[in-house]
């Protein structure tokens, strides 16, 4: 009988709350995954100006100066005109620099000034958690990406219409999925902004630039040749180029094969350095 009146009484009650220690959440906290990437979205879009236009009349720079510099349109890279070969990887570029400078700033700019609770408190996992600050720094990728497309349409001589839509789509994803996961892996470890700075400045910059965006890796020296092809980036820009032109420095099943690994490898090492709070926890 007491079993029975205890029943009763929990089962009226007016607060149709779980017992204490129970997870309401069982599965993905879809909210609040939505919740952390509105926030990631938001911030940059702040100072859009900064975030998206800058790159992309940064980027238009860089393709006004080459092509007038490197022979305009007399000159030609693997049968196409040296504007439309240099225009997939400059956009490429943009979308990479962009979405590490995306991630690498989210957890480090809470270190620095001591809002890191607002990602670590919140009911979301560490898996939650890293797959809304890489899909944050892949919309403001695919941002500037739209941005310098629509910037290099208006450029004489240039031309983007997309031949293989699939590769376009497969590469962007995997390539700013792959620095993304770097920038989160740079602000784990980074203390201050110096050490993020020196990340962009010695290993993103160098290895976009010499990627094969503004020459075709296979007139390089045998020994340039191989130290390209352990460049992440050289697959993700020769891939996109691939999507616009249908030529490319070298096979796209490689390409894939290799981002789509590098990505696994980069996931994991996030998540595990999430789950023990390197860096971040007390």
């Amino acid at each position: 009988m007491n079993d029975q009146r205890k029943s009763a009484e929990s089962s009226a009650s007016p607060f149709p709350f779980p017992e204490p220690g129970v997870p309401r959440i069982r599965n993905v906290n879809w909210a609040g995954m939505w919740a952390l990437y509105r926030k990631e979205v938001r911030r940059f879009m702040k100072v859009q100006l900064q975030t998206v236009w800058a790159p992309a009349l940064t980027t238009l720079l860089f393709l006004v100066i080459f092509t007038v510099a490197l022979g305009g349109d007399k000159r030609t890279i693997m049968g196409v005109p040296f504007a439309s070969f240099i225009a997939p990887g400059l956009i490429m570029m943009g979308m990479l620099q962009n979405a590490f400078a995306n991630t690498s700033f989210a957890i480090l700019s809470g270190k620095i000034q001591g809002t890191i609770v607002d990602y670590l408190m919140p009911p979301i996992s560490n898996a939650e958690l890293l797959g809304a600050l890489v899909a944050g720094a892949m919309t403001r990728a695919f941002m500037v990406g739209a941005a310098i497309s629509a910037a290099m349409a208006l450029w004489p001589g240039v031309s983007i219409m997309p031949a293989h839509p699939w590769a376009i789509l497969a590469f962007a994803a995997l390539g700013t999925m792959f620095v993304s996961l770097l920038g989160v892996l740079t602000s784990i470890w980074a203390e201050k902004f110096d050490h993020a700075a020196a990340v962009s400045n010695f290993v993103i910059a160098p290895l976009s630039l010499l990627s094969g965006t503004f020459y075709s890796v296979e007139k390089l020296s045998p020994l340039f040749q191989g130290i390209s092809h352990v460049n992440p980036f050289f697959y993700a820009i020769s891939g996109f180029r691939y999507g616009f032109l249908s030529i490319a420095d070298t096979e796209i099943t490689r390409g894939l094969v290799m981002l789509v690994a590098l990505n696994i490898v980069l996931a994991l090492t996030c998540y595990s350095l999430l789950r023990k709070g390197w860096k971040i926890r007390p």
